[in-house]
């Protein structure tokens, strides 16, 4: 199995397109991210799941090119701040907020869900696939 798909195996829990990371607890809460072509979609699985928020949750969508940024900041390849399109503001507790910058629309993450988040983006999991057969 290649690198990549045994990534894409690890990392995909539904027929929907979304997926986590594969640090991620089996709780269901996660952040998730789907590829739609040029756009990526990022939601709170926990918020999904909560009966009292049926269909209703927030996403927050980004170009690729956006995303790709956003991942270089994350792992220190490119400045904070230079996607233009996510911001994250961290609490006391370790708690993560991502903010939409255009939006306003927040995502709210406990510290255990954005540690497993960047393990996996660190080990390439939320790698844009589009981009990666344009870089190669």
């Amino acid at each position: 199995m290649t690198e990549m798909s045994h990534r894409m195996h690890c990392v995909v829990p539904e027929q929907t397109g979304w997926f986590k990371s594969s640090s991620s607890n089996n709780a269901n809460q996660c952040v998730e991210v789907r590829f739609d072509g040029e756009r990526v979609s990022i939601r709170d699985s926990k918020y999904r799941r909560n009966p009292a928020n049926p269909g209703r949750e927030p996403i927050i969508a980004v170009t690729a090119a956006q995303w790709a940024l956003w991942l270089d900041e994350l792992t220190g390849r490119a400045a904070v701040g230079a996607n233009g399109a996510l911001s994250v503001e961290t609490a006391p507790d370790g708690a993560v907020t991502l903010r939409a910058a255009g939006t306003g629309t927040a995502l709210r993450y406990t510290d255990s869900e954005w540690r497993a988040y960047l393990a996996g983006v660190r080990a390439g999991e939320f790698d844009h696939p589009d981009l990666a057969v344009i870089a190669s």
